[in-house]
């Protein structure tokens, strides 16, 4: 599956920060741009997968479950 987020950088003194505006919560930091963007999409990632479990809960066992990829 492909996804692409907007990621917004910033510095703040020796460290970058980074947040992304689809994701709420999804922050990064690092001491330069390319570990910053790496600890965000970690961030995302965790998020995404934290909720695609909690909507997945209670869902009956009898239920259709499909995959469907946006591109």
């Amino acid at each position: 599956m492909h996804n692409e987020f907007t990621a917004i950088v910033e510095q703040d003194g020796k460290w970058y920060i980074a947040y992304c505006p689809e994701i709420p919560g999804a922050n990064g930091q690092g001491r330069d741009i390319p570990e910053t963007l790496h600890s965000l999409a970690e961030a995302i990632a965790l998020i995404l997968e934290d909720r695609r479990e909690d909507a997945m809960r209670g869902l009956p066992q009898e239920a259709i479950r499909e995959v469907i990829v946006i591109q």
